[in-house]
């Protein structure tokens, strides 16, 4: 897992990326493609 300050660029790099809040923090995570995963905050 990526820690970084911008995950919009993220998202667009797979069609199944979705940007979730999670206890104060943002995450990008894929369910079918395991290696995007990326953390904000």
């Amino acid at each position: 897992m990526k820690v970084r300050n911008s995950l919009k660029s993220l998202k667009g790099r797979h069609r199944d990326n979705r940007v979730i809040r999670r206890k104060g923090r943002v995450y990008v995570i894929n369910k079918t493609n395991r290696r995007f995963k990326a953390r904000q905050g």
